[in-house]
């Protein structure tokens, strides 16, 4: 990150959200929403037709930018080529989160992306370009994710469940701090507490990516509509150049889980060898029955309570003690597939999906997350059953030895 501005010139706060900047010889009017108010969707459509910028840049990426001018977009959906790129768990996650942000706006009479949608219609109406200068919301989740341990990205799934489930119970003071955050932020702010990175993640690397897409935008005049929360940020980035390629890379997994994903399976493979060693075959023999039972029964069960087809489940079971000893393969993957195969979405279902995830009930109902759910428990499951096999099979070889 190279400053190319000697000197940083000042902002002008010309109203509680508005801002002016002078920056490359280009003048900024940056202005901060909420993204839950009417109020701040009138601000931004009054703000640009009365500046008629060059351009309008909006904080959306491609991906979200579709989702709002491409209604009929879930309709293109392949569920089968989702779960094959192990993207199952993400799209999950997109799901939760839309949903999460219609049911507030429900609450508050408002569209969710209510100042985006009126940002882009301004634009079109007074002939400026557009220009999407969020990062896509796949690569901001991919580094979150990447970022965290096991642990907590179980404690974030179901953070995510239970801030959707807890949308009725919001309160005013609650209302009031989603206005000034973003709505990733909101959703986790509790293990923001606990991780910085994960702030660094959603928040400041967002502000610098927006700051240098908006500095770089076409035009002399230009109208920035962000989140609230980004505002401080951009300020502060704006006045420097910003290598955005690194912002849009995907770390690889780090070494330590590569080594834990061979490592687990090794451990399996040398402590049955160990109680055939020393136990003898009976010993050997409980080991593998154990291993079996442990795996493959928590994997049922989180199958059973995705509500998965009866082969599903029964598919579960049987692969999970296997695909636990092959890093490559997850039972998830498995049941999905299978549960793709037996009860194939239909267009209905992807028709239904803006409805269907606004309630735990639809969820669990309509065919295309009903498969999402059925990947992620089921992997869950077989997590679960794999650390609880693990020390009684090293009980049973202590036994033997």
């Amino acid at each position: 990150m190279n400053l190319m501005d000697k000197t940083m010139e000042p902002a002008e706060q010309t109203d509680a959200n508005i801002t002016r900047i002078t920056v490359a010889g280009k003048e900024v009017v940056l202005v901060g929403t909420a993204h839950v108010s009417r109020e701040s969707a009138e601000l931004v459509a009054r703000v640009i037709e009365e500046e008629r910028p060059d351009t309008v840049c909006v904080e959306l990426c491609q991906s979200r930018y579709q989702s709002i001018r491409q209604s009929a977009q879930w309709r293109e959906m392949n569920i089968v080529k989702v779960i094959r790129e192990k993207k199952a768990f993400l799209l999950l996650i997109n799901l939760l989160m839309a949903a999460f942000q219609k049911k507030v706006g429900e609450k508050l009479g408002v569209r969710p992306g209510e100042e985006m949608i009126r940002a882009l219609d301004a634009a079109e109406a007074t002939g400026a370009n557009v220009c999407l200068a969020d990062r896509d919301i796949s690569v901001t989740l991919s580094r979150t994710w990447r970022s965290t341990g096991l642990w907590n990205k179980m404690k974030l799934f179901f953070q995510l469940i239970l801030s959707f489930g807890g949308v009725g119970d919001i309160d005013e003071e609650a209302i009031e701090q989603m206005k000034q955050e973003d709505i990733l932020q909101s959703l986790l702010s509790e293990m923001e507490k606990a991780h910085p990175s994960i702030r660094r993640i959603l928040i400041d690397e967002r502000d610098q990516y927006l700051a240098q897409k908006i500095r770089h935008a076409e035009g002399d005049r230009i109208v920035a509509v962000v989140g609230a929360g980004h505002v401080p940020g951009i300020r502060e980035y704006i006045h420097q150049e910003i290598d955005i390629v690194p912002l849009e890379t995907i770390p690889p997994k780090g070494k330590a889980v590569g080594l834990i994903k061979w490592l687990i399976p090794g451990i399996i493979v040398a402590l049955v060898i160990a109680g055939f060693f020393y136990g003898g075959l009976q010993t050997g023999r409980e080991m593998i029955i154990w291993w079996f039972l442990a795996n493959g029964i928590f994997a049922g069960i989180g199958a059973v309570i995705a509500l998965a087809h009866p082969v599903t489940i029964v598919t579960a079971v049987f692969a999970a003690p296997l695909t636990s000893l092959n890093p490559m393969i997850a039972a998830g993957w498995v049941a999905g597939l299978v549960e793709a195969s037996v009860r194939k979405p239909k267009v209905g279902d992807l028709e239904d999906l803006p409805e269907d995830i606004l309630s735990a009930r639809g969820f669990w109902r309509n065919k295309v997350t009903r498969i999402l759910l059925v990947v992620v428990f089921t992997n869950l499951g077989s997590a679960v059953g794999t650390f609880v096999a693990l020390p009684m099979m090293v009980k049973l070889v202590g036994a033997g030895g």
